[in-house]
């Protein structure tokens, strides 16, 4: 079996957040008019946009995904579709944690909204993890049972942001997994996932999961940030990762995003055939591609 621990809810509420950024440029119906320049296909309702995905995931055989509300505020589309199927899907939320309102969405979305994981991009608002209004949200995230933190490591480019030619000022300064180590260290009963395999941080987030056992990292993605590594493959990546973190600690995900290419099988037959060369047992590669996901949000 499969489930995915990282995929991006691109709900009408995300392309109207973006084309606040552009303004007038895409005029009143912004989803429309993006899909259009992107030749996606635009996301209707948030009802249409959920009975898309859970098709899609029936089609691929996926059990259970993780759906990310991918701009801070739109939990609330993400918690719909999580209501629609309880039992599918799983719901994270974008948080800024130096807006007014944070406390209250954390305690909104972790709540009644019924979501799950609270997902952290330091370099996109720019803030560090050692601001002291952080670590008051990651000690609410903490405080509610079964919840998990995100945070998002290494490099960060949106790609949709790119192709529509929207502002990226993101700042690196903030993206060490090492960052992350007095977070891990102060709340050890929350478990905190690192995506992408800390994304072209590699060392650096072997060296927090080696260091901190509440830290999981999420395979998600194609990886391109193995370019930065000369002579290292997938396969090596999951050798070393196994080797510090071990199979219980690694959760497998797509970064799937957009229709019509909907949810992204070629990340999986990668990450398989890199299991295989390694000759790993099928238990360990079954805890990576669906056990692990379960233990971390059970029905």
């Amino acid at each position: 079996m499969t489930s995915d621990a990282h995929c991006h809810f691109f709900s009408p509420r995300f392309f109207e957040t973006l084309g606040r950024d552009a303004p007038g440029r895409f005029g009143e119906t912004p989803a429309a008019a993006m899909c259009a320049t992107l030749g996606w296909e635009a996301p209707g309702s948030v009802a249409s946009l959920t009975h898309r995905w859970l098709a899609e995931l029936d089609r691929h055989e996926v059990d259970r995904a993780v759906l990310i509300a991918s701009v801070p505020g739109d939990e609330a589309s993400v918690a719909e579709a999580v209501a629609m199927a309880p039992n599918r899907l799983v719901g994270f939320f974008m948080l800024n944690p130096l807006a007014d309102d944070a406390p209250a969405r954390v305690s909104a979305g972790l709540g009644p909204m019924g979501l799950r994981g609270v997902c952290l991009f330091p370099a996109m608002q720019r803030y560090s993890l050692h601001d002291p209004r952080v670590v008051a949200l990651v000690e609410q995230v903490a405080a509610s049972p079964g919840s998990v933190l995100f945070v998002h490591c290494g490099v960060l480019s949106v790609g949709i942001r790119k192709k529509l030619g929207l502002p990226s000022r993101f700042d690196m300064r903030f993206s060490n997994p090492l960052d992350v180590h007095g977070l891990a260290m102060a709340f050890p009963s929350l478990t905190i996932v690192v995506p992408h395999f800390g994304a072209g941080m590699f060392r650096e987030a072997l060296m927090l999961a080696d260091l901190c056992p509440n830290v999981v990292l999420d395979t998600s993605s194609s990886n391109h940030w193995i370019d930065y590594h000369p002579g290292l493959t997938l396969t090596d990546v999951f050798r070393q990762a196994l080797h510090v973190a071990g199979a219980s600690r690694l959760v497998f995900g797509t970064d799937s995003s957009f229709f019509p290419r909907g949810w992204n099988r070629p990340v999986l037959d990668a990450q398989r055939a890199a299991m295989s060369a390694l000759g790993i047992s099928e238990g360990d590669a079954q805890a990576i591609t669906h056990g692990n996901f379960d233990r971390l949000f059970p029905r």
